[in-house]
């Protein structure tokens, strides 16, 4: 099931008019999040562009294509993950909501306090491995195994650096209900 509007997404006054950095760097991440998602749907119909380019010219041209699918690949895959923090800035994930509707409120925003705090340290540990991966193939030089060649700390990178706006996405939604201001 998705989460619809939780309770305290409709208070959105006292996170956007007040001038305390918590609110300063959501107001940032809000803007960053807009561009990342047009960004990403621009990769996607890049993505889908390629994939039919590469479809017809084996269809109709006979022509061999070294270098398509791993195109559409990596659009794909940072198109996937720096949207990341926009889904969760909106609380679009899949959730089970099962007990929802048995707890009250206040044990319902401990829950999902708690979830945010457990999503944040294992996105967290994915970050830094995806950190240290992207760091391994850009001084080792890896790439793809195809002719073309791609280097692999291109999509790494893009997984990296997805996973890092997430966590911070998810720290704001930490804080935000700790410092006192509404959860957005």
């Amino acid at each position: 099931m998705m989460h619809g509007p939780l309770p305290d997404q409709n208070n959105r006054s006292a996170s956007t008019t007040d001038q305390s950095f918590v609110a300063t760097v959501e107001r940032v991440l809000t803007w960053c999040n807009s561009i990342i998602v047009v960004l990403a749907a621009i990769a996607l119909i890049a993505a889908c562009v390629i994939l039919s380019y590469s479809v017809l010219g084996r269809a109709l041209f006979h022509s061999p294509n070294y270098w398509q699918d791993e195109a559409a690949v990596f659009l794909l895959v940072g198109a996937t993950f720096m949207t990341s923090a926009y889904v969760q800035q909106h609380r679009g994930h899949i959730g089970i909501e099962a007990f929802v509707g048995l707890l009250s409120p206040l044990a319902n925003r401990l829950r999902l306090w708690l979830v945010d705090v457990a999503s944040f340290l294992f996105c967290a540990f994915f970050a830094w491995k995806s950190w240290t991966l992207t760091n391994e193939a850009w001084e080792d030089g890896q790439v793809s195994n195809s002719m073309w060649s791609p280097p692999l700390a291109i999509p790494y990178a893009l997984m990296a650096l997805g996973m890092s706006i997430l966590c911070v996405q998810i720290l704001l939604q930490i804080i935000v209900p700790v410092v006192g201001t509404k959860r957005r």
